[in-house]
């Protein structure tokens, strides 16, 4: 793999929220071998950052790479070659806008994930956990009412699979294991996008939580879970899952719970952010719209117990079909509650420590992988830098190679 030698640069430490000033970065084999003033190698491909910031690639911890269309429902009505082929310029849109390291929340599977590590597809590292769990009726069974048959095939494209049952709940994660993995999602609550389930209502016994749990921990893998209410969150974490996706509702009681149990949330701020803007033009209902409404607002809130309660937040944003575009509009709505270092932390080495890859990725460190982006401009002063398409990041490394160098 060809040597790189980043030239003065000024790296963002991200724990410490400051710049370090300008600094050379000498990257081999896809990962940071130093770090220092005036380093030369003479067979290492040259980039001058000229004093923009670089940075740690971004994360999102909760993506669904394998949704180009805005409706589930849809989806599993779409062919398998047709869904990957339009997830492939999802995942290229992510990369551009910066993320090197996002982890599916279903959907996405061993295939997509393979295809980027071997290079056919432009985009960032994928951590995938298949199919979603869901109960008959829960939030990953999109079928209508009157609708009985379900293709139940794993490769059908989709968010979630049914499984009834702790025997069923152990197959089912068993199985997913088999195809790689990276964590188990389970839906634990009630939620928008689905035809059946309002948002308060709890998903699957503690049995077939706990059934979940034990079988991921087995294979060294984590559990995340779906909910919005205080009730269905605390009964996850106290069974055992490790990451809460959305939270809307959360309460201090339920902060605290979630912090005793080490667990991490992440809001998902965008999707409903971008539901109440532009939700009634892509055709949700009234219904649907007022209810993104109600979930928003109280997401608002709820970052707000999160800090107070100092809880582990990760940056994610659950977006599909063309409203990927505004994945990075999830650091303008958390910055109304957060400073920039802050939101820094939650895109990098928070979100490191979630995927237990924080001795890996989310620094500018020796020894870490080189995912790295160069910024033209301060985030630490600025945050808005990280929006816009990417059109302020100049420099995007990821594994040590080089997707994007636009320096003049």
């Amino acid at each position: 793999m060809t040597k790189l030698l980043l030239k003065n640069a000024n790296i963002l430490d991200v724990v410490a929220g400051r710049l370090i000033g300008e600094h050379d970065v000498l990257i081999a084999d896809g990962r940071i071998r130093e770090i220092d003033h005036g380093l030369s190698h003479n067979s290492a491909r040259q980039i001058d950052l000229a004093g923009r910031t670089l940075m740690p690639g971004l994360c999102d911890a909760h993506v669904h790479a394998a949704a180009p269309m805005n409706s589930f429902a849809e989806l599993e009505c779409l062919s398998p070659s047709y869904v990957a082929i339009r997830s492939a310029k999802v995942l290229e849109g992510m990369l551009l806008r910066g993320f090197t390291t996002v982890r599916d929340g279903g959907g996405a599977d061993f295939g997509l994930a393979r295809a980027v590590d071997e290079g056919f597809v432009t985009g960032p590292r994928l951590l995938y956990c298949g199919k979603a769990l869901s109960q008959t009726g829960g939030h990953g069974d999109m079928r209508q009412p009157g609708q009985l048959a379900r293709d139940a095939h794993p490769y059908v494209p989709g968010l979630g699979q049914i499984c009834d049952g702790v025997d069923a709940v152990r197959r089912a994660v068993r199985e997913e294991i088999r195809r790689g993995a990276h964590h188990i999602k389970l839906m634990v609550g009630g939620g928008i996008a689905s035809p059946s389930d309002p948002i308060d209502q709890d998903q699957f016994s503690k049995e077939e939580i706990l059934a979940a749990v034990e079988e991921a921990e087995c294979a060294n893998r984590y559990v995340m879970v779906h909910s919005y209410a205080n009730r269905s969150v605390a009964r996850a974490v106290q069974c055992g899952a490790r990451s809460i996706e959305h939270a809307n509702f959360l309460d201090d009681k339920t902060a605290q719970i979630i912090r005793e149990h080490q667990a991490h949330v992440v809001p998902t701020l965008a999707i409903f952010h971008v539901m109440v803007k532009e939700g009634l033009e892509i055709g949700i209902s009234p219904r649907v719209h007022a209810i993104n409404k109600h979930v928003l607002e109280h997401g608002m809130r709820a970052l707000e117990v999160a800090r107070r309660n100092q809880v582990s937040l990760a940056y994610g944003t659950d977006l599909s079909g063309q409203l990927h575009i505004h994945q990075s509009v999830e650091f303008s709505l958390r910055a109304e509650v957060f400073s920039p270092a802050d939101l820094l932390r939650q895109a990098t080495v928070n979100a490191a420590e979630l995927f237990r890859m924080a001795d890996r990725i989310g620094k500018v460190a020796v020894g870490f992988e080189a995912d790295l982006i160069g910024i033209d401009g301060d985030p630490l002063e600025r945050i808005g830098v990280l929006q816009e398409q990417g059109r302020h990041i100049d420099l995007i490394i990821k594994g040590g190679s080089v997707i994007k160098a636009q320096l003049n």
